[in-house]
């Protein structure tokens, strides 16, 4: 299997990298973190004249086209400056539930808008009491008329504070843990009865968000697990391919400070021990980007079960590659990395929340042991 970059592929890399290296210093992404939004909407302004906004989106809905591999792309990049923007959001978790869920018409109305860099989308989904099961959702859904209305309370909605719509899930019906009955809808931010936005340990922005008798928009789904998982499982290829840049560059750091960092009259770099932690580092992240191009390619299987294990099975990979790379990054720097003025620590702090996203290695882990492990005995 080719696993280069096509031409096109190659100069939308490039062009992110170039972007992103130009106006992503250390310097201004802090800058970036302490501004009222805690990111900038001029860079967010520039990725859509970019075209970066619109990558996901069908032409027909009036986005670029792009796939799998394009949204890996995105996502390393990304990964590689710790970006605060909301593109994971946005893009992949808003993205996904309208291309899996919606119809040509709220397509319509809401791509443009997403592409053109005006329309923000959040998930709305975790609750205090669920942790990381997507199905456990006491909010509930109740029929007005011909809608719906919303009351309850989520909690780490990933740019909430920002968001122009939510996408929330909601129990139309059975108990609270029951995978059945939980609608997915679309619900205006002028309908949440609160919205509290709080700053992550990373730098990147998440709300508690109530709803209290909301209007729902649209309903995608009235019984919309088999969605909420399809998009989760987008989501957590897209954490892969981020994970993986963000490793790759702190990985490069922490091999330049071996080399100018003296300990005994020479570089700590010649001493054969360190050498042996940096090289594990570089394992970890080439096993890691080969997971992440396996759950590109298996994010878009048809077989639930399948893609579920697949995604289970990349969770724990690079879960364990994270903690290990940011965990030896800090020891080899040594007193420097603990500090907020150094680089390595932010990272290590975007790797662990990244980890935690949708699912730690541990959950992951007992997740697939349950389903059988990755490959199916005949």
């Amino acid at each position: 299997m080719d696993f280069d970059l096509n031409e096109e592929q190659s100069l939308l890399q490039d062009s992110i990298r170039r972007t992103l290296t130009d106006r992503y210093g250390f310097e201004a992404r802090r800058g970036f973190m302490a501004s009222e939004t805690g990111w900038s909407r001029e860079l967010w302004a520039q990725y859509a004249e970019l075209g970066l906004l619109g990558l996901p989106f069908s032409e027909e809905d009036g986005g670029f086209g792009g796939g799998a591999e394009e949204m890996l792309i995105l996502a390393e990049q990304m990964g590689r400056f710790i970006t605060l923007e909301p593109w994971f959001s946005t893009l992949v978790l808003g993205g996904g539930f309208l291309r899996h869920g919606a119809d040509a018409g709220l397509r319509g109305e809401l791509v443009p808008g997403i592409a053109g860099g005006e329309t923000l989308l959040a998930f709305a989904q975790q609750e205090r009491q669920s942790r990381y099961d997507l199905h456990d959702v006491q909010t509930t859904a109740k029929r007005d008329g011909s809608g719906w209305v919303i009351t309850g309370r989520k909690g780490m909605v990933l740019h909430g504070d920002t968001a122009d719509h939510f996408i929330v899930t909601a129990r139309t019906g059975g108990g609270q843990r029951d995978r059945q009955g939980v609608g997915v809808f679309l619900v205006p931010k002028g309908e949440a009865s609160s919205i509290r936005g709080f700053r992550q340990v990373d730098g990147s922005r998440a709300a508690e968000v109530a709803f209290e008798n909301a209007r729902a928009s649209h309903c995608l789904s009235e019984d919309g697990m088999d969605l909420v998982d399809r998009v989760v499982d987008e989501a957590i290829a897209a954490l892969a391919a981020e994970a993986v840049g963000a490793m790759d560059v702190v990985h490069g750091m922490t091999v330049d400070y071996m080399k100018t960092r003296t300990q005994f009259g020479r570089p700590i770099g010649s001493f054969q021990a360190l050498q042996h932690k940096a090289a594990d580092m570089l394992v970890a992240i080439e096993q890691s980007r080969s997971m992440a191009y396996f759950a590109a390619m298996a994010s878009r299987g048809e077989d639930a079960a399948e893609r579920r294990r697949d995604m289970h099975a990349v969770k724990v990979q690079v879960g364990r590659a994270s903690r290990l790379v940011g965990q030896l990054s800090i020891q080899l720097h040594g007193g420097i990395a603990m500090t907020m003025e150094y680089a390595a620590g932010h990272y290590f702090k975007r790797l662990t929340v990244n980890e935690a996203t949708f699912g730690d290695t541990d959950h992951h882990l007992r997740a697939l042991s349950d389903a059988g492990g990755l490959v199916q005995a005949a």
